[in-house]
């Protein structure tokens, strides 16, 4: 086996995923297995929603989980840039051979036909695709419309007969086919100038020699383009192997409307990062003498790429905190694990600073701190689920405004103080309710009780992750509740 060289590629437009951990953790370990190198790319081509705190985010949360890398952004590296915001003019320049060769073509659709073209493919119950109205457009007729400063996008041509064929490591028993009539043209080049994912990704393994993409297999329908774009320039595709899906108990996609999949929620809920690993890696493989506890260090010896199971990953919140507890009682020593209590992010200084104005109006002792503080300093809050329901509400529509509170709060951004309060209210009036009836049940899911301090200064100090899973356990804890019968 020549070089192994594995990549890391996460897009820097939210909080760092679990599942990018997850991913992280096989290509980490099967590079390391083989004396092989790791390079992290920062896939920030959506400028509207990359943002630099967020890629510094997704840097801290893989080096607190111990994942490093020897070739990125932050170390460099004979293969960089390594973002691909910067990488522009070499993605400018093969599509230029793309184009030259005719394996692409510009695209001078407007939104509206896209738009009209998707209703007319839903009308009739057809695949949502492109129709390849400018596909036929003559090269130098569609250069000049280029160099007259039209508006256009390009788009792979792909082939309309036969099948694609899609080489996977996991698969190789049963690789997935594809019809090629049902793979629409592409967007390689968007209207801004700026590569898509399909693009940059395949440009950019080639030009960083990625030996082995590893990837979850959500991307396993976009393979047959990313191989017609190594056939158009005459490369060998690297071995591709897709990963299973991390599920939640009923076997959908974990997504962050069912699960905390922020990695910085488990850091500040108490997860130690060794476990957190441990628990990933058991996702997808068995360790050959059957055992659930291990090092990262003893996995990456023993690990085999071709021997990750296809099965379902459930990600089991249960067994994670059962994990968890397992290496705080047998593995961590007594003064490793006062070590760790004192790293935790709830007793940093500057978290303090932050609980001190809040605290100080409601506290007659300076122990009394910790009383109102409580739910700063823990994952889980202790509720009744009567103290959810405001005074002249009933079950059936506190449940609708938790509801409705938790889907609102999933998306709302800049997670703020005067936005969550201009958000929240605007529910309200939405859903025609009184402020008090939807505001008291999100009081007391995330602190645990109807008096605490101001709710939305109280929010934007916890978080998005760590209010979204209270209020997914507060809506169980009340779905499950029984009235006292009078």
């Amino acid at each position: 086996m020549s070089e192994v060289r594995t990549r890391l590629p996460p897009s820097p437009t939210g909080a760092p995923h679990v599942g990018t951990a997850y991913v992280a953790l096989f290509s980490v370990a099967f590079a390391r297995k083989h004396g092989g190198k790791v390079i992290l790319r920062i896939e920030d081509t959506d400028q509207q929603r990359s943002r630099p705190e967020h890629e510094l985010a997704i840097m801290d949360g893989l080096h607190w989980l111990g994942l490093n890398w020897d070739e990125g952004p932050d170390v460099g590296g004979p293969f960089g840039p390594y973002r691909q915001s910067e990488r522009s003019l070499i993605y400018r320049e093969h599509v230029d051979r793309l184009l030259s060769s005719g394996h692409a073509y510009p695209c001078f659709c407007t939104p509206e036909r896209l738009a009209d073209m998707r209703e007319i493919q839903k009308a009739r119950g057809e695949d949502i695709g492109y129709d390849g109205h400018c596909r036929e457009i003559p090269m130098e007729a569609g250069l000049n419309r280029i160099r007259s400063g039209e508006p256009h996008v390009v788009r792979l041509r792909m082939p309309r007969e036969g099948t694609t064929i899609v080489p996977d490591l996991l698969r190789s028993q049963d690789p997935p086919v594809f019809r090629n009539e049902t793979m629409d043209d592409q967007v390689l080049l968007k209207s801004d100038g700026l590569p898509t994912y399909h693009l940059a990704n395949v440009v950019d393994d080639h030009l960083m020699e990625i030996s082995h993409v590893i990837r979850a297999e959500e991307w396993i329908s976009s393979t047959p383009k990313h191989l017609r774009l190594y056939s158009a320039f005459g490369w060998t595709p690297p071995v591709f192997c897709h990963l299973p899906l991390l599920r939640n108990q009923d076997k959908s996609k974990i997504s962050k409307r069912r699960n905390p999949t922020s990695l910085e929620f488990y850091r500040r809920a108490g997860f130690l990062p060794e476990a957190l690993l441990n628990f990933l890696a058991l996702m997808g493989w068995n360790m050959p003498d059957g055992s659930e506890i291990f090092s990262l260090d003893r996995f990456m010896e023993v690990f085999e790429l071709d021997k990750v199971s296809l099965g379902g990953p459930v990600f089991n919140m249960d067994k994670l905190r059962w994990l968890n507890g397992k290496y705080i009682r047998e593995v961590l020593s007594q003064e490793q694990l006062l070590e760790r209590l004192l790293e935790m992010h709830c007793l940093k200084k500057d978290y303090i600073e932050l609980l001190v104005p809040m605290a100080r109006e409601r506290m007659d002792t300076l122990a009394g701190f910790f009383q109102v503080v409580q739910p700063f300093l823990v994952d889980k809050v202790s509720l009744d689920p009567a103290n959810l329901i405001p005074k002249k509400g009933n079950k059936p529509e506190t449940l609708k405004a938790l509801k409705a509170a938790l889907q609102l709060l999933v998306s709302v951004e800049p997670w703020t103080r005067g936005t969550l309060e201009e958000e929240c209210r605007s529910l309200a009036e939405s859903m025609r309710c009184r402020t008090g009836d939807l505001f008291m049940p999100i009081r007391v899911s995330v602190s645990g009780s109807n008096q605490s301090p101001p709710l939305f200064e109280m929010m934007e100090v916890l978080g998005r992750d760590l209010c979204l899973q209270r209020l997914r356990e507060a809506l169980e804890a009340l779905q499950s509740w029984r009235p006292p019968q009078p």
